[in-house]
């Protein structure tokens, strides 16, 4: 092959690479609001983050998630210190994390909002269990918002549930999603 012929087939190459790079349906997010309710009977909170990290891969079809759980805050600190130190153990169990994928991957079109399924892996307190969450996507201007909500109970992850009044808390636990994902380059 003549050196005009290979430096015609990398050009060719390089501009593929880039025209796939710029059609890539890759999202992430470093700053994802997450918020749980907790609503027993004679309490209810609710707790918020908004440094919830995640990857959305459409090409891949891989979806990764994860929170830090001491950045979780309810209102009131003792409280928050509590939760941190007696029940999540975040000395040993720092993040909530979910991994998985998009049953099926649908197909993004601008502006419009369109229904999800995620079927994967979710893990706190060191326990990994399956989760299907429901949700949906809207892309606008390369941005991608995600929205989805789904319920968490703490037995299922070895999460001791206290009963003392002031701290009563709900076995099942309402966590709330809304994500704001850039277009990776």
């Amino acid at each position: 092959m003549s050196n005009w012929k290979r430096i015609g087939f990398m050009g060719v190459v390089l501009l593929s690479m880039q025209y796939f790079n710029a059609n890539s349906q890759v999202f992430k997010t470093e700053k994802g609001q997450v918020e749980f309710v907790s609503e027993a009977p004679l309490n209810k909170f609710s707790g918020k983050s908004s440094v919830l990290k995640g990857l959305i891969d459409f090409d891949q079809n891989l979806l990764d998630f994860y929170l830090d759980l001491n950045t979780l805050k309810t209102g009131i600190g003792l409280r928050d210190r509590h939760m941190r130190e007696n029940y999540l153990e975040t000395d040993k169990f720092p993040f909530a994390e979910f991994t998985g994928k998009l049953e099926p991957v649908p197909p993004l079109e601008e502006g419009k909002e369109t229904a999800v399924n995620a079927i994967g892996k979710f893990k706190i307190h060191g326990i990994e269990r399956d989760l299907r969450v429901t949700g949906s996507v809207l892309l606008k201007n390369n941005l991608l918002t995600l929205k989805t909500s789904f319920q968490v109970r703490l037995g299922d992850h070895d999460i001791e549930v206290p009963k003392i009044v002031f701290y009563e808390l709900a076995e099942e636990q309402a966590v709330h999603i809304d994500a704001l994902f850039t277009k990776t380059q």
